[in-house]
């Protein structure tokens, strides 16, 4: 498929999409529209900022518009699960930019808000309903939502709603799905394990993956930092106030981190603001505005938020926390470099985030190099599972690798920055970074 026209849209589709100047779909739109049009299963991996809304939307409005169907109250033929309001908002305005000439309903539901609203619209009828997933199950108990009439399911960004943090609340909604229906997952990331469970839910689906791991952020500059955990904020400020950052994501592992670093920012004269589960929609959606106004120059973000942050000309993305989760970093740094556009990635690694920094870089298939004027640390940060040949992961007791990307931390001297204390760290954050992703699951 070269063109849009040989798709063979309805007219009001294409009308919409004359409206909106698109001529060419994207690899991925390309690859799964036409199946999708054919009532396929979609199993489909590509790069944040190419056009996955558009690849699964297209297809669930033209078959609704050739159906011309009413809508019936509380009974959605169509639903769509976003892990986040930020991306389910996002959702719900493109399905209402390419269904601009069709006579449909949408409703949007997610928490944070009041969901009077939101009962009143799903009385009043819809044919496709965009939803976070706690939201929704609430609404389902009390009697506002049944699903026995679905035609069409979507997850975006499935890897996330798959993993652990969101299977629960997924399993529960898709036990009351009808058994025959179409199911369309996308995602920016597809590792293997969420791959083989999609595949569970899917029946005999069109796999697409247009975007292999090791090219998802080759055009996006990334740079590595080493820093003490305690020189971070300082270093942060340093690099936003010399003068070539017009707009940055700054991304922490926690709600109260990313709290703590846009105060600090903003007392030193640093226009920022945080965004996270834990903020209200009405202020979520006030920065996300002033960010996008540039009416602040730094957005301080976990990961969860993250999911729906899509604003062109964001020229920095800045670990000031490495991620759990390795699919994270990708996440993250994609919210620089979009629609084909050149971005930097700044990581910043203390001593007890080399195994972050480890596992990010096998999962990208590339050592991320040093910043200018960085040198290599004099410490190596603990890792867990000393054999009983005195290696751990890989290196010898001499410092010396034994695995790709390993040479970063050199053996530490016996004056090294980690203590006793710290050498615990690294497995309290682990569980605080779980906890926080659960809570995150369960507001939203």
């Amino acid at each position: 498929m070269k063109t849009f026209e040989e798709l063979q849209l309805i007219a009001p589709l294409q009308r919409a999409l004359t409206d909106e100047k698109y001529e060419i779909p994207t690899p991925i739109q390309a690859q799964t529209v036409p199946a999708a049009l054919q009532g396929r299963d979609i199993l489909g991996c590509a790069q944040t900022g190419t056009g996955k809304t558009a690849a699964f939307a297209l297809p669930i409005l033209n078959q609704l518009g050739k159906q011309n169907l009413k809508a019936q109250p509380n009974r959605p033929l169509v639903l769509v699960l976003a892990p986040t309001r930020e991306l389910a908002i996002q959702i719900e305005e493109s399905f209402a930019t390419y269904g601009r000439h069709l006579r449909l309903r949408q409703v949007l539901v997610y928490g944070g808000v009041k969901q009077g609203n939101q009962v009143r619209a799903l009385k009043r009828g819809a044919h496709i309903l965009v939803a976070t997933p706690g939201r929704l199950i609430d609404l389902m108990n009390q009697g506002h939502i049944t699903l026995d009439q679905l035609e069409v399911f979507v997850l975006d960004e499935a890897d996330r709603m798959l993993d652990m943090g969101f299977l629960p609340d997924l399993r529960r909604i898709i036990s009351h799905l009808p058994d025959e229906r179409q199911s369309l997952f996308f995602s920016a990331t597809m590792p293997p394990k969420i791959t083989q469970l999609s595949k569970r839910l899917l029946r005999t689906p069109v796999s697409v993956n247009v975007t292999p791991k090791t090219t998802s952020v080759e055009r996006i500059e990334q740079k590595i930092m080493f820093v003490e955990r305690t020189g971070k904020q300082s270093l942060l400020r340093q690099i936003l106030t010399a003068g070539d950052v017009d707009r940055a994501i700054v991304f922490t592992k926690t709600k109260r981190g990313a709290n703590v670093v846009a105060e600090k920012l903003e007392r030193s004269g640093i226009k920022a603001l945080a965004i996270h589960g834990n903020k209200s929609q009405n202020a979520r959606q006030r920065a996300l505005e002033a960010f996008r106004q540039n009416q602040i120059q730094v957005l301080v973000a976990t990961d969860v938020a993250a999911r729906g942050i899509d604003i062109d000309g964001i020229t920095h993305v800045i670990n000031f926390d490495l991620p759990i989760e390795p699919e994270a970093y990708v996440h993250r740094i994609g919210r620089t470099g979009r629609a084909g556009a050149e971005g930097i990635a700044l990581s910043f690694c203390s001593a007890t985030e080399g195994s972050e920094l480890h596992a990010i870089e096998r999962l990208i298939g590339q050592k991320i190099p040093l910043a200018e004027g960085q040198i290599q640390p004099q410490w190596r940060p603990e890792q867990k599972g000393r054999s009983s040949s005195g290696r751990r992961n890989g290196h010898s007791q001499n410092g010396t690798s034994q695995g790709a990307g390993s040479q970063r931390f050199p053996r530490r001297r016996s004056s090294g920055m980690i203590g006793a204390a710290d050498k615990a760290k690294p497995k309290r954050r682990r569980r605080n970074g779980q906890q926080t992703r659960q809570h995150v699951r369960q507001t939203d």
